[in-house]
């Protein structure tokens, strides 16, 4: 029994991938037992931050780095940096910046919400927000013409809920601030290559810690170290109130000194999610197949196309049936309203594909 079920709260199996909502991740034994050991102990701070930024740039490829609650801290934390620099009485002024260099320039296929929204956050850390361009079609002048002296950053999201199609590329958005000498930052909460932006010569890159890199809940800032100083001094302003904790930056680190050493399982995933396929492919209604992660990452789904006059359900009611059972299954429904749900093996337990090939069978067979 997990210790959420010794509170009364249901089973969740999570097949959807690493969503804040569930959890993110479920981290290893190694890191579970650094963030048992931080808890227990005390340390200095400022020095544990510092030492963190360390381990980031060593990581990343960066200059300095930054630990933090969660990307989306990164966020209001890097813009309040790109805002006030190292400057104190600015710093305590945030997210208060009339008066001062405060606009950030984003796309606006990229003005997203992904559990909260992208302009909030920058609103948080004394961002007043530019959109660029149109939902599906924005063009380089676009950015050029709305840069003015008040322009503090451009902002770009790597993310599967931003508009992929018609947007200006990382390359051309970077060229772009280069030539303005303007700060670049990038959020690329859930992305894996921790090293790609930085090598692409980016200003500030955000990440998750309890995403790809399957750490606790936390998050990284990564970039120029002068940046980098700017962003740890928030902790004396906004970033107070998101601040990290010593058990999360002690879990981060952990993690990050593993990440280089983890295995490619492909293999393993394709055997799993093959398993499952072939449970449901007995189903009247229900087509299963293997498809890769559509950004490239090593990632292998069963994909559930759901024939509603074959099966007697459509995907959103059975997705629905599945989410308020116990245990909760919860699976990947961006396309479940063109009858497609998916299965992410990555956050699975051992054997849980299993419980969710029977627990599908019986929902069907319910409804005939």
């Amino acid at each position: 029994m997990s210790i959420y079920e010794t509170f009364g709260l249901r089973k969740v199996i999570n097949a959807s991938g690493k969503m804040t909502a569930l959890g993110a991740s479920a981290v290893s034994d190694t890191i579970a037992e650094a963030v048992r050991k931080a808890t227990q102990d005390y340390v200095e701070i400022d020095e544990l931050i510092e030492y963190a930024g360390t381990v980031i740039a060593e990581h990343t490829g960066a200059e300095d780095g930054c630990p933090t609650s969660c990307a989306a801290a990164g966020i209001s934390i890097s813009t309040a940096a790109v805002i006030t620099g190292k400057n104190i009485s600015l710093i305590e002024r945030m997210p208060n910046s009339e008066g001062l260099k405060n606009e950030i320039i984003i796309q606006k296929g990229h003005q997203i919400h992904f559990g909260g929204s992208i302009e909030q956050m920058i609103r948080l850390g004394g961002g007043k927000v530019v959109e660029v361009g149109n939902a599906n079609k924005v063009e380089a002048e676009h950015i050029e013409q709305a840069i003015t002296d008040n322009t503090a950053a451009i902002f770009y999201v790597k993310s599967h809920h931003a508009v992929q199609k018609g947007m200006v590329s990382v390359e051309k958005m970077i060229e772009v601030a280069n030539k303005y000498t303007i700060p670049f930052i990038i959020d690329a909460a859930a992305e894996e290559d921790f090293k790609k932006y930085i090598k692409l010569g980016v200003d500030i890159a955000i990440y998750s810690g309890g995403k790809a890199l399957e750490g606790p809940t936390s998050g990284f800032i990564c970039g120029k170290k002068e940046l980098m100083e700017a962003c740890r001094k928030q902790y004396k302003g906004v970033g107070r109130a998101m601040k990290v904790g010593k058990e999360g930056i002690a879990g981060l680190i952990v993690a990050l000194n593993q990440y280089p050493l983890r295995e490619d399982n492909a293999e393993e995933q394709i055997e799993r999610m093959t398993n499952l396929c072939s449970l449901l492919n007995e189903v009247d209604g229900l087509k299963c197949s293997i498809k890769q992660d559509e950004a490239g990452r090593v990632i292998y789904r069963a994909q559930i196309e759901v024939n509603e006059k074959e099966a007697g359900i459509d995907a959103e009611t059975l997705l629905h049936k599945l989410e308020s059972g116990n245990p909760a299954i919860y699976l990947r429904h961006h396309y479940v309203n063109i009858g497609i749900l998916s299965v992410d093996p990555r956050p699975l337990l051992e054997g849980q594909e299993q419980i969710i090939a029977k627990e599908i069978k019986r929902i069907l067979a319910e409804v005939k």
